[in-house]
């Protein structure tokens, strides 16, 4: 994948949508282009977190665990970013990501993530609605348990 292959990839997400395609070729260059088979894990839960990841292509697995008990707690595909919470609020990891497919991820550092969101308030709403989507679509599913 070139450069500008992974820049186009970039724009397909939201959040990236209105960044300057110049800035957007310094993102690309500067993250860690990944590659992940069907069952690799991207970061467990509890670990640091010290990057962000966007999912170029194919589709991730976000799983929880407490005690023995582990659940699949949604999937998520192209142009979603995952491990951005304990990025943002300096906590480690609060789930697992395991690659449901074959996947192409753009690993993002804190210290790069944070010169985005200082530079382009944006994107920081952008997180942020992506953020309470997925806590409003967590309540649901834990108001949908049987008591």
């Amino acid at each position: 994948m070139t450069i500008e292959s992974e820049v186009q990839s970039l724009r397909q997400v939201s959040m990236f949508r209105d960044i300057d395609p110049a800035k957007l070729k310094l993102l690309a260059f500067t993250s860690d282009r990944l590659s992940y088979d069907k069952g690799d894990i991207l970061f467990h839960q509890h670990e640091i977190s010290d990057s962000t990841y966007v999912i170029v292509e194919g589709k991730v697995e976000v799983w929880l665990s407490a005690g023995n008990e582990r659940i699949k707690v949604t999937e998520l595909g192209e142009g979603a970013m995952v491990g951005e919470m304990g990025v943002l609020i300096d906590q480690p990891r609060s789930a697992t990501i395991v690659a449901g497919s074959h996947v192409v991820a753009l690993k993002i550092g804190r210290e790069i993530f944070f010169d985005l969101l200082r530079q382009f308030p944006q994107m920081s709403l952008a997180v942020m609605r992506d953020l309470a989507r997925r806590l409003d679509a967590t309540n649901a599913k834990l108001l949908a348990v049987p008591r």
